[in-house]
């Protein structure tokens, strides 16, 4: 195994993709958040100076939750222990996988090529399934597929209370945190494995949800992989995931709601869980994909994510294609594109 630099910090975060907010919605989730000691122009007598001298970043990471909870916490590196066999074809074989992250068991799968390796490998972020009803290995079968016939090891990660994956009772309460700390353990699991995987050409890929779980790994352990890929991404403000998918009677976040309140009532407790805020510790290039008629993440956030990176001096492309979320008719055009941008940065 080559030993690594670690420099930041291991993250989750979940949540589904909709349609966006809209009219005075939208104005309170960009609007930016004030230091909550602000008084005025001058500082209270006696007051305590800002210890990043920056009072709105230092209330976001001081936040409980916040994804400044995960920088710079490497994950312990627990072997990918394999499972029964799932398939096996001239090209690949599939097997069900577990290791440990934070403590709790995870469940996936992998999809090995056929021959002696070393190969690249990708670590795959699903999206939004209801774990009631989610099954193990579910939800990126089509890109698992398709990487490891195209001689990548795959791995799709469960994450924690999915399928046969231990129960973490304060996940919801965390914002959804767990699943990115899970994400990054998949990747020290597949490095501590004795699959043939080259350790310095790994690379995160996220649907959806998980494209936010991918952010959100990059921002916590910058240059623990080398690239990343957000694919048909949600928002990267969480107020705005909530004004779609939260609300009265809605299971969405409601944990954190009760704890924290709405956006609206405490915009702060929003941004800190938030990828945005945190883009400039995003060190590798990422390549977004998105439908120009997505109706559950509508274009306008993919365009918004891919200013702001930008803004934040990180090497990102945003690349368009005439279709909706799920990528039926432009899948494999989309998948080309993603091929290229790996074999460019995982060399």
């Amino acid at each position: 195994m080559l030993t690594r630099l670690l420099v930041a910090p291991v993250v989750a975060a979940a949540t589904l993709a909709g349609c966006g907010p809209s009219g005075t919605e939208q104005q309170q989730a960009d609007a930016p958040v004030p230091s909550p000691d602000a008084t005025g122009s001058g500082s209270a007598p006696g007051a305590t100076e800002s210890p990043s001298g920056d009072p709105v970043a230092d209330a976001l990471a001081e936040h409980d939750p916040s994804l400044a909870d995960y920088f710079d916490r490497a994950p312990a590196a627990s072997a990918l222990q394999l499972g029964q066999v799932r398939s096996r074809t001239a090209t690949q074989t599939s097997y069900d996988v577990s290791f440990r992250s934070e403590g709790l068991r995870i469940t996936g799968v992998v999809d090995v090529p056929t021959g002696p390796g070393p190969f690249p490998a990708v670590v795959l972020a699903h999206g939004w399934i209801d774990p009631e009803v989610y099954v193990q290995g579910q939800g990126m079968n089509r890109e698992r597929d398709h990487f490891a016939r195209g001689g990548h090891v795959a791995l799709h990660v469960d994450y924690r209370n999915h399928a046969g994956s231990d129960d973490d009772p304060g996940l919801v309460e965390q914002m959804y945190l767990g699943y990115a700390a899970d994400v990054l353990a998949a990747v020290a699991a597949l490095r501590a494995s004795d699959l043939p995987v080259e350790d310095d050409r790994v690379a995160l890929v996220g649907r959806s949800m998980g494209g936010s779980v991918v952010l959100q790994a990059l921002e916590m352990l910058p240059g623990y992989v080398e690239a990343g890929v957000v694919y048909s991404g949600q928002s990267s403000l969480e107020s705005e995931n909530y004004v779609q998918w939260g609300g009265p009677g809605a299971s969405y976040a409601a944990d954190y709601v009760r704890r924290h309140g709405t956006p609206a009532e405490d915009p702060l407790a929003w941004r800190a869980v938030s990828t945005r805020p945190y883009f400039s510790r995003v060190t590798e290039p990422v390549l977004m994909v998105h439908g120009t008629r997505d109706e559950q993440c509508p274009p306008r956030w993919a365009r918004a994510t891919r200013d702001a990176l930008a803004r934040a001096d990180v090497d990102v492309r945003l690349r368009w294609y005439d279709d909706q979320h799920a990528f039926s008719p432009r899948f494999e055009d989309s998948m080309r594109d993603i091929d290229t941008f790996l074999d460019r940065h995982l060399t």
